[in-house]
């Protein structure tokens, strides 16, 4: 899900990854295999996404964790993210639909 989270943030702050690329100083193919999933982040990406958008690296990280497993201590973190996650979701659809 980590994947996910990264494209969200990107998409709620309507950045296209090209942009987002020559920010970060990462290719463009690169943004694109780590939010398809193809490529892990490493932490030094994730700290540029935190610098880039001012998101500590803990809450970019917190979005993502235990989202597809999660146990009985992380339900309620777990619940909480995925409704960011699909707020940001709304977000971008609405968006993708001309809507402001």
């Amino acid at each position: 899900m980590l994947s996910e989270a990264l494209r969200l943030i990107r998409v709620y702050h309507d950045i296209k990854q090209q942009e987002l690329a020559e920010r970060l100083g990462l290719s463009k193919s690169y943004i694109s295999e780590l939010e398809k999933g193809k490529k892990a982040p490493s932490m030094d990406v994730i700290q540029k996404y935190s610098d880039e958008f001012g998101i500590p690296a803990s809450s970019i990280l917190f979005f993502s964790e235990n989202l597809d497993n999660p146990s009985k201590a992380t339900r309620a973190k777990s619940a909480i993210a995925g409704k960011v996650l699909q707020f940001l979701q709304f977000i971008e659809a609405k968006t993708a639909n001309g809507e402001s």
